[in-house]
């Protein structure tokens, strides 16, 4: 179960548009240290502007470290490099890909997740990349997705997670013991005290396996009224299906908003293998087609919610380093759920058993082979059935 933290300030942001003015303007005001990891960190117009708001603070003497993956930002030495170093700040790269491509399973491990914390008293916990709203195909445009604004007593926690992370890619890059100082970087910063519960989870092949995927089966295995997730890439194994199959027969109503729009054609097409099933299941789904959702987010009941970068699909909840948002709030639960039902009733489509029966077959027969594909990914990196299914406890 997840260790909820009370005394918190929590603010929901609503894609690109709301989270990097608030981002940027948190670097400016930084006084001490910023950490940032992100999975893409694109050299777009928002790219840009991150990197100069970090420049300036490595030149205020802010200690400024950024993270990013080895695949998903593959181009930023290049890019950012030598523009970023020159100003002081201190970048390291999570497993560099390299030229040749072999499928193994520590290639699909990725730094999947988007994180920051300045000063120890402000943190950003998400699913957005460092890239613009609009950097995309013209049908998927604006890019959909949330992320949150933490202050209080969680903060700490998050940048712990942080400075770990640093010196573990520190020490592999540079083949010695690499520790930050534990004292408080910002021990005269105001402590900002709010009313809100919340945790902070991660996913990793340590000591932390399977923290989002049970916070997730235990919300949903407690639910009473409602339970709506929000995923770009929905390929649960057994143990969820499961779940929300128990959900909806003690009378849950169950929703799940998915891409209508997408950048991953195979990952799609997988998913949409799995609708008949969900839809006799008696799950409402729908999707997003106005743009490209790419959210990681839900609401159970009335309460219960989380905002991050895990997926729910084998990559993320077996592969990649990932870290989510859980928080038990009336007032943050309600604004989410308003938000993904506004997105809803604005952009999004419901599916039903009658359009799909209207498949031809050649359709019908692309999407299973897209889920015999992925399922092949999953087995090449050395996860068999049993691993997807969700037996993993």
């Amino acid at each position: 179960m997840p260790e909820f933290i009370a005394g918190n300030r929590l603010t929901l942001l609503n894609s690109g548009r709301e989270y990097f003015p608030a981002l940027i303007a948190a670097i400016d005001a930084a006084s001490r240290e910023i950490f940032l990891e992100s999975y893409i960190f694109a050299a777009d117009a928002i790219g840009n502007q991150v990197a100069a708001a970090l420049a300036r603070a490595a030149d205020r003497n802010v200690a400024v470290r950024v993270l990013v993956d080895g695949f998903g930002a593959r181009d930023f030495p290049a890019q950012f490099g030598e523009r970023l170093r020159a100003a002081g700040v201190q970048f390291l790269i999570y497993r560099q890909e390299v030229a040749r491509f072999r499928l193994r399973r520590h290639r699909l491990r990725r730094l999947h997740r988007k994180l920051a914390v300045i000063d120890a008293r402000l943190a950003f916990v998400g699913g957005i990349n460092i890239i613009a709203d609009d950097n995309a195909p013209p049908a998927l445009r604006p890019r959909y997705d949330y992320a949150v604004q933490v202050e209080g007593p969680l903060v700490p926690h998050i940048r712990r997670a942080m400075q770990r992370m640093w010196e573990i890619v520190a020490w592999a890059s540079f083949k010695r013991r690499y520790r930050l100082p534990p004292h408080d970087p910002c021990p005269d910063c105001p402590v900002i005290e709010g009313q809100q519960r919340a945790a902070f989870l991660l996913r990793d092949n340590i000591r932390h396996r399977n923290d989002i995927a049970n916070a997730y089966l235990d919300a949903i295995q407690q639910a009473r009224d409602s339970v709506l997730i929000a995923n770009a890439y929905f390929l649960p194994g057994w143990r969820f299906r499961h779940a929300l199959r128990a959900a909806v027969q003690r009378g849950v109503q169950v929703t799940i908003l998915l891409q209508g729009q997408t950048d991953h054609p195979l990952l799609h097409y997988a998913t949409q293998a799995l609708y008949g099933a969900l839809l006799d299941e008696g799950i409402r789904l729908f999707e997003y087609r106005r743009s490209f959702l790419h959210a990681k987010v839900a609401v159970i009941d009335d309460h219960w919610a989380t905002v991050g970068s895990s997926n729910i699909d084998p990559f993320s909840l077996l592969l990649a380093k990932e870290g989510n948002v859980v928080v038990d709030d009336h007032d943050f639960a309600a604004a989410l759920r308003h938000s993904l039902e506004t997105a809803m009733a604005t952009g999004a489509v419901e599916l039903t058993r009658a359009e799909l029966g209207r498949q031809s077959l050649p359709s019908r027969l692309l999407r299973w082979l897209c889920y015999g594909v992925v399922r092949l990914f999953v087995g090449a990196a050395g996860y068999g059935p049993r691993h997807w299914q969700g037996d993993t406890q």
